[in-house]
C-alpha cells in the first residue's frame, strides 16, 4: 500500500503528521508480516476419511474491501477475522455477486445472475412486491434434500411476508429481519415497521441487533446436531444507521423520527450521523461477535469439520476504507463489489494460504451444493462454477468470465482485464493486475479487446431478464 495514502488517511482522521506516519509504519509492518506468513494457495492431498462439512456462511452487510486489518486497513483491528484467514485462505480478488444488498443475496441463495428471476431486478428490494419465488431452487432446499439441516439467522432481504420468507424458500429455521436496514435497537426497518421475527412471527428484543444475533448464532452452533448442517449468518453490521451498542439514544432519536411519520429510508440512512471513528467501532463489534461465534463452534467438537466462508454482500460506502480500490457500493467499479473473502476448513485446507483467483459469490453456491453432495436443479442451471475442484484437488479454475448488470452500470471480467460501462453510457478497459483502481483507461489503447469483452457481456445480458421500464 503507497505510504502517501495512509499519510492522507491519518490526517482524515486527525491525528496529525506525526500520528499518520506512525500508523503508516504499523500498518505497512504488519502487512509485511502477513506477506510473510502467507503462502500462494495449493490444495492438500485428499483425505478420503473426513464426512460431509457443516457450513457456516457469514455475510457482512457494505463491509469495504480493505476494512479488515488483515485486508489493509491502517485504524481498525479485527483480529478474529485476522486469524480466520490465516487457518485457512484469504482471497483478494473475491467479488460481490451485485453492488447492492439484496441482488447479491439472490446470487448466493440461487446461484444464479440476479437478472435471472424478477425479485433480482429489484437494487435492492424495498417493498412488498417484489421477492424470491418460493419455487425456485436454493442453497438451503437443495442441501435440506441432500440431509442437511438449515437456518438463517439475520437479515433476509429477498422480500416480506406475506409472500416471501426463508421458511419458504429451503431454510428449516429463520431468526432475523426481513429488510434492508432496521434501527438495531428498536428494530423498526425500510417499511417504517418492526422488523425482527422468529419464523413468520414478530420477536421482541429491544437490544442491540449485532448481539441479538450473535447468541442466536452461538445457540444455533452448540446444539446437538444430528446431521450436517447449513447455517447462513448474515450480520447487518456495519451497515447504516451508524451506532454500536452504546447508541442506544441515538437510535431513540432515529425511531422517533420513523415513529414521527417522517420518511423512513432518510431516518435509517443516518446522513447526520456517524464518523471514522463510529465506523471503526461497528466493524470491531462484527469482529468480535464473530469471534464470539467461532469460539462456540470450537467448544462444540466440530470446527475442523465444518466450512466457514466469510464475506460482504458488496462493497463499502461513506466511512469505509477501500484503498487502492475505486468506487463505492451501487457501483461497478471495483470498490462496489470487490470484497473481503475467506474460507476456513481445517479438515480439507490448509492454513495461512492466499489465493488470488477471481471468484465471487455465485460461485460458493456451487461449490457449497458439491461440498454437500447436493446436486443442482438442471432446470435452473448455475452461473457459479464450483471451486471444489480448485480447493482440494489442485485443478485449475475453469477459463470464465465474471459478469455483473446494474442498471446504467455493466461489468465483465475475464483474467486481468475489465470492461466498465459507467452511468454516463462510456466503455472503459482496465488491465487490473497493473491498475486496481482503475485509473489507467486502455479503451482507446486496446480497442479489439474493448469489442470482445463488450461482446461477451452483451451475450450474457441477452439471457436475462429486462429491466421493468427499460
Amino acid at each position: 500500500m503507497p505510504e502517501i495514502s495512509r499519510r492522507a488517511f491519518g490526517g482524515l482522521v486527525g491525528g496529525g503528521a506525526a500520528t499518520a506516519l506512525a500508523g503508516t509504519a504499523t500498518a505497512e509492518a504488519a502487512e509485511g508480516e502477513r506477506a510473510a506468513a502467507e503462502r500462494p494457495f495449493r490444495a492438500r492431498p485428499a483425505d478420503r476419511g473426513h464426512r460431509r462439512p457443516n457450513i457456516l456462511f457469514i455475510l457482512a452487510d457494505d463491509l469495504g474491501w480493505a476494512d479488515l486489518s488483515v485486508y489493509g486497513a491502517p485504524h481498525i483491528r479485527t483480529p478474529n477475522l485476522d486469524r480466520l484467514a490465516a487457518q485457512g485462505v484469504r482471497f483478494t480478488n473475491g467479488y460481490a455477486g451485485s453492488a447492492t444488498c439484496s441482488p447479491t443475496r439472490f446470487s448466493l441463495y440461487t446461484g444464479r445472475f440476479p437478472g435471472r428471476t424478477p425479485g433480482g431486478l429489484a437494487e435492492p428490494i424495498g417493498n412488498r412486491t417484489q421477492g424470491l419465488d418460493p419455487r425456485h431452487p436454493t442453497l438451503a432446499s437443495l442441501l435440506g434434500k441432500a440431509g442437511y439441516r438449515t437456518a438463517l439467522i439475520g437479515k433476509w432481504h429477498c422480500g416480506f411476508l406475506p409472500d416471501y420468507s426463508p421458511t419458504r424458500s429451503g431454510w428449516d429455521e429463520f431468526f432475523g429481519n426481513f429488510g434492508g436496514a432496521l434501527e438495531y435497537f428498536s428494530k423498526l426497518g425500510q417499511l417504517g415497521e418492526y422488523d425482527l421475527y422468529e419464523g413468520d412471527t414478530a420477536y421482541r428484543d429491544l437490544r442491540y441487533y449485532t448481539t441479538v444475533l450473535t447468541e442466536r448464532a452461538v445457540e444455533y452452533v452448540r446444539r446437538d446436531h444430528d446431521r450436517p448442517w447449513l447455517l447462513n449468518l448474515n450480520f447487518t453490521t456495519p451497515h447504516w444507521p451508524w451506532l454500536t451498542e452504546d447508541d442506544e439514544e441515538t437510535g431513540a432519536e432515529i425511531a422517533a423520527r420513523i415513529r414521527g411519520g417522517g420518511p423512513v429510508l432518510p431516518a435509517l440512512l443516518h446522513q447526520d450521523g456517524g464518523s471514522v471513528e463510529k465506523y471503526r467501532e461497528m466493524v470491531e463489534s462484527l469482529d468480535a461477535a464473530v469471534g464470539e461465534v467461532l469460539a462456540a463452534l470450537r467448544r462444540s467438537g466440530r470446527e475442523r469439520d465444518t466450512v466457514v466462508v466469510f464475506a460482504s454482500d458488496n462493497g463499502g460506502e461513506r466511512f469505509s476504507y477501500q484503498w487502492p480500490l475505486s468506487g463505492e457500493k451501487s457501483q461497478l467499479l471495483e470498490g462496489g463489489i470487490r470484497v473481503p473473502t475467506i474460507l476456513r476448513w481445517p479438515a480439507r485446507i490448509d492454513a495461512r494460504q492466499v489465493s488470488h483467483e477471481p471468484v465471487y459469490t455465485p460461485d460458493w453456491t456451487a461449490t457449497l451444493l458439491e461440498l454437500g453432495g447436493a446436486r443442482p436443479d438442471p432446470a435452473h442451471p448455475l452461473d457459479g462454477h464450483s471451486l471444489a475442484g480448485y480447493l482440494l484437488r489442485g485443478e485449475d479454475l475453469p477459463e470464465r468470465d465474471l459478469f455483473w448488470r446494474v442498471r446504467g452500470n455493466r461489468a465483465l471480467r475475464r483474467g486481468d482485464f475489465k470492461y466498465y460501462r459507467d452511468a454516463a453510457g462510456r466503455d472503459h478497459l482496465f488491465d487490473l493486475a497493473k491498475d486496481a483502481r482503475e485509473q489507467a483507461d486502455l479503451a482507446a489503447a486496446r480497442p479489439e479487446l474493448l469489442a470482445e469483452l463488450r461482446e461477451a457481456w452483451e451475450a450474457v445480458a441477452e439471457g436475462l431478464l429486462p429491466y421493468p421500464g427499460a
